[in-house]
């Protein structure tokens, strides 16, 4: 009877231990740990009436495998996505993975997985090294051997490129010296240029007017900038590199990981240039919006009202961002900001002022966002809310959300605003590992056909690509056909010309 006695209270014991457990549990849970969600395909969002209205159409994730459906093992840790100018693809970096994965647009079919490994500096693939960039912790880092883990992306030359940087090479395990950036060429998705970068690249513009590429440096206060303005890229280059007050100095160990969040000063991230090119905005999560400009190719300033802004567009002369602590989305027209740069220069001022700003409080967390063709909606994913919302940017009021995986953090709209693709990368080793792919119902509207322009390529681009011997070759047979097609009519005409001379 007693070990029964004491079997009994032992159970007992452990369910109270148990319910204590999981009590603390939802507490963390509620606190910095939300609660992870899936989605599901055929979510649909409540709507605006007759205006608009999201629903899952499609899932690629690596957090299931025993749904074969969705499974997609290149889903791995998938940071950020951007659609092709032309709408036909869509491309998602998966960071952990460090791969590009290519997706045709309409059917979600996986096209092609661009992996960035490289054996050794020695590839041609690269630019020249850059005295900019140089190694201080790694021996012969400029030759080593690595992968890069791939951040986010943009497109130059009417989306024959597609720039993506690297967080970091995989030797350099706390971002501390230069990491990397490749140009993809989208006509056959492959690697075709590298060039160095600072430490811990994560966003990175293009001009547009294609001249200059300008590459982010979260790790220690800096903008990178490339001239891309010849048609031949073997003649791109780097230029002297922008900071943003005082550019760190970076020493830390190289067996042991530090936290590069905290030991990043502004942690400059969400960057873009004005329509006129002449200006170059960059969000910093650790300070206030940063101003250079480029026509001079100096810094500025900061903006005192936009504190903590992860991402930035420019739409319809308005520039929107996330504030991602306060969760929020803000906003003031470009010409206003402008003119209180140019006052604070005149008045020789680090500190720019500037009227108009709004807010739109959306939900914790706020990472990218994006505006549709039109310019009436932001869309915007929330990391600690695991939603996608979708903000009135005439009203700034939230008109619209929907669930998606866990931990969002990347977030692109097709050019036509059909369909947004929300990438979900996980936190501290939970959620994520999943993309979302939604169709964008508006009734109300119907956005003009995006047309692409074919840019026609040099003959150094086309040899730097590998497909100017492939052309050459697979017009081979057609230049037979024909070829023998004359031979043959030419005869045919020279027997008719003899029959009739001899009747």
């Amino acid at each position: 009877m007693r070990p029964l006695l004491l079997l009994l209270s032992l159970i007992i014991s452990c369910g109270f231990n148990l319910q204590a457990d999981t009590i603390v549990e939802k507490k963390k849970r509620a606190g910095d740990e939300p609660e992870i969600v899936h989605s599901s395909i055929g979510d649909v969002s409540a709507g605006v009436e007759g205006k608009l209205q999201l629903r899952n159409i499609g899932k690629r994730q690596q957090y299931d495998w025993t749904d074969r459906s969705t499974l997609d093992a290149d889903i791995l840790s998938p940071k950020s996505a951007n659609f092709h100018p032309d709408g036909s693809k869509f491309y998602v970096n998966s960071l952990e993975g460090c791969v590009t994965v290519v997706y045709d647009a309409r059917t979600l079919r996986k096209l092609k997985v661009i992996t960035h490994k490289f054996p050794s500096r020695s590839l041609e693939l690269w630019a020249p090294a850059c005295s900019h960039y140089q190694f201080q912790h790694y021996e012969e880092g400029e030759s080593r051997a690595f992968a890069g883990k791939p951040v986010e992306s943009a497109f130059s030359h009417k989306g024959r490129y597609l720039w993506v940087p690297y967080y970091r090479r995989t030797f350099d395990i706390n971002a501390q010296d230069p990491s990397a950036i490749a140009v993809i060429d989208t006509r056959c998705d492959s690697i075709v240029r590298m060039f160095d970068t600072g430490p811990l690249p994560k966003m990175v513009a293009v001009s547009p007017d294609n001249h200059y590429v300008a590459i982010t440096h979260w790790g220690d206060n800096t903008v990178g900038l490339l001239d891309i303005s010849d048609s031949d890229m073997r003649k791109w280059h780097h230029l002297a590199p922008l900071a943003a007050g005082k550019k760190l100095t970076l020493d830390f160990p190289l067996d042991t990981l530090v936290d590069r969040d905290v030991h990043s000063g502004l942690k400059l991230r969400g960057t873009v240039f004005t329509p006129d090119g002449r200006w170059l905005l960059v969000g910093a999560m650790g300070g206030a919006l940063q101003v250079f400009d480029i026509a001079d190719m100096k810094y500025v300033g900061q903006v005192g009202y936009a504190y903590n802004v992860r991402h930035l567009v420019i739409k319809g002369g308005m520039l929107f961002g996330t504030q991602c602590v306060g969760g929020a989305v803000i906003s003031i027209p470009v010409d206003s900001l402008i003119r209180g740069v140019r006052q604070a220069i005149s008045r020789s001022e680090r500190n720019i002022s500037a009227e108009g700003w709004r807010s739109c409080k959306v939900a914790p967390g706020a990472r990218t966002l994006e505006t549709t063709p039109d310019g009436k909606y932001i869309f915007v994913v929330c990391n600690s809310a695991s939603e996608m919302l979708v903000v009135d940017a005439e009203a700034m009021t939230v008109a619209d959300r929907i669930r998606v995986d866990s931990y969002p953090v990347g977030l692109a709209l097709s050019p036509d605003g059909d369909y947004a693709i929300v990438t979900s990368q996980g936190r501290k080793g939970k959620g994520g590992h999943a993309v979302n792919i939604f169709e964008v119902l508006r009734p109300d509207y119907h956005a003009p056909q995006p047309v692409i322009l074919e840019e026609k390529a040099s003959p150094a681009e086309d040899a730097s690509s590998g497909e100017q011997s492939s052309s050459v070759f697979t017009d081979i047979p057609g230049m037979l056909i024909a070829g023998v097609g004359s031979a043959i009519l030419l005869i045919l005409t020279a027997g008719i010309l003899i029959a009739r001379r001899h009747r």
